[in-house]
């Protein structure tokens, strides 16, 4: 299939061009995006839709890891951290220039715990294999304080050291949507499934859509309709049989932002055992340190989810069990809270650890194909086998899978050279940088920072517009820059500027410019450390 470009204006002209497609994806997360991905290389006519903006929800909120899963080896989940380290080791060469290496460290205070954790992780090497991304090894206390002299050192006996993956979750899941349209995929934010269309034998025939910004309805008809919604999937599931079992039981993952002074260095922190019998890490990320996370079960669910009082103070006490100085929520930049599509029990004990992190893959009786569960580091996996299900629905030709080969957009192969020019807040853009540059030169007044705290030009903000297809000022801030998730504060200040940029990039009046501004300055407050109450949610 041709490439479309990636604009709106393009993609939205395939609507009415297209009179049915192969494979219709609802959702725009991680495994809807890979999905697409996979349909559309394999040469599929592919439509992916969103009701928000691309990795608007869950795969945008992330602990940013690419791993295998420590804690689902420590529960003898061997299987699940097999395939996903195999999958680390795919993404981090299909996406090189948003995938990275990165050091953990495991405190250790005893020498029991050396032992322990120390046979743990070899194991969690053997399993990576030739995927590995560096050998698990032990430091003396000097080396661990000097690598990370701000944690405690009363009774260190020094640290194991295990290599896992680090990733921008927005911009890799863009990434894929920009991957998807080369390989002549159409996808499209802000337009939001209202319906299934069904034959006369019941079977779905497409999907009935809306146009979020201009209420347009769209009646689209499609060989195969594939639920990759994440925690709402059950939504689309009333859709097609009202009387439906929730087939997922969301889970709430909380993240605090901190200041780089709580974990100077490139080496991150990992707590093996907290006490709910997680794990928790703090982690060097694009300048700060992001520590999390938590595991609350939920009973309602939220476009907004926001973080609870005691979730907040759970992870700072926790942290401040390690390091030499506590953060309080004062010390707080940016909190923030992601909901995780966990395969529903079929207990009720409503205890997230006892739920299944790997995915399912069901196939109605109408032919609805939905897939959740799972992990980010899964999502080219998960894709593959759900293409392969829309095949045998649909009847579609047979064609392999390419994605374990398939670059992702913007991807530098290593021997170029070129990532290493690049300055380090530009090289999240790979093979787009240049022209990035390129558009600052050109016109230098937008070479301009938006704010002194941080790299960011206004430069991006405008491509951002016309080749990252956003609509809103929480596109640019949460998710094409990740400043809200940085510091809420800095997010703030960038307001006013970029809704300017972004009312004349859009061709929108002042009134649109001050909504965008009042209503982005309405959700920063919930990424504030600020004491919450929400009913939808019980304890563990």
């Amino acid at each position: 299939m041709p490439a479309i470009p990636f604009n709106r204006e393009a993609m939205l002209r395939q609507l009415a061009e297209v009179p049915e497609w192969d494979v219709l994806v609802i959702g725009g997360g991680s495994t809807g995006l890979g999905t697409a991905l996979d349909a559309a290389s394999r040469g599929y006519k592919t439509l992916l839709l969103e009701q928000s903006d691309f990795a608007r929800g869950t795969s945008s909120r992330s602990t940013k890891l690419v791993h295998g899963g420590v804690r689902y080896l420590a529960q003898g989940n061997i299987r699940l951290v097999f395939e996903a380290l195999r999958e680390r080791g795919l993404l981090l060469r299909n996406a090189p220039h948003v995938v990275s290496v990165q050091p953990f460290v495991i405190p250790c205070y005893s020498w029991w715990q050396r032992f322990f954790y120390g046979t743990g992780l070899t194991l969690y090497d053997l399993l990576a294999g030739r995927y590995s991304l560096g050998r698990t090894s032990w430091w003396s206390r000097n080396a661990v304080l000097n690598q990370m002299p701000t944690i405690k050192s009363e009774k260190l006996k020094g640290g194991i050291v295990y290599y896992d993956g680090q990733f921008d979750d927005a911009r890799l899941a863009l990434n894929i949507a920009q991957s998807c349209a080369e390989q002549g995929g159409t996808v499209l934010n802000y337009v939001r499934v209202t319906g299934l269309m069904k034959g006369a034998d019941g079977k779905v025939t497409g999907v009935e859509a809306q146009s979020v910004e201009s209420g347009r309805p769209y009646t689209l008809r499609a060989k195969a309709v594939v639920n990759a919604t994440g925690v709402y999937v059950d939504e689309v599931l009333q859709f097609d049989q009202p009387a439906q079992k929730p087939l997922v039981m969301p889970s709430q993952g909380v993240h605090v932002v901190l200041d780089k002074s709580f974990l100077p260095g490139d080496t991150a922190l990992m707590i093996p055992e907290t006490p709910d019998g997680r794990v928790l890490f703090a982690i060097p990320w694009q300048g700060q340190v992001l520590v999390g996370t938590t595991d609350t079960p939920l009973q309602g669910l939220s476009l907004e989810p926001v973080a609870l009082d005691a979730e907040i103070n759970f992870i700072l006490q926790t942290a401040g069990a390690y390091l030499q100085k506590a953060p309080t929520r004062q010390d707080v930049l940016s909190v923030f809270a992601g909901l995780r599509p966990l395969a529903a029990p079929d207990s009720e004990t409503g205890n997230t650890k006892e739920i299944s992190r790997s995915h399912k893959l069901l196939v109605a009786s109408s032919g609805l194909i939905t897939i959740t569960g799972g992990k980010w580091t899964t999502y080219r996996q998960m894709a593959e086998e759900t293409v392969n299900a829309a095949i045998q629905v649909a009847g579609l030709p047979d064609k392999p899978c390419i994605t374990k080969e398939l670059p992702i957009h913007g991807a530098i192969p290593e021997q170029s050279g070129r990532s290493s020019s690049l300055p380090s807040w530009l090289s999240a853009y790979g093979n787009d940088a240049p022209d990035l540059q390129a558009l600052m030169q050109s016109e230098p007044e937008l070479a301009q920072k938006l704010h002194p705290g941080f790299n960011y030009t206004l430069a991006e903000v405008v491509w951002a517009v016309r080749y990252e297809m956003v609509r809103t000022v929480e596109d640019v801030l949460a998710r094409r820059l990740r400043v809200l998730f940085l510091d809420v504060h800095a997010a703030i200040e960038m307001t006013p500027v970029v809704a300017t940029i972004l009312a004349r990039e859009l061709k929108r009046d002042e009134g649109w410019q001050r909504g965008q501004v009042v209503a982005f300055e309405l959700l920063a407050k919930h990424y504030l450390p600020q004491a919450t109450e929400k009913p939808a949610v019980r304890a563990l």
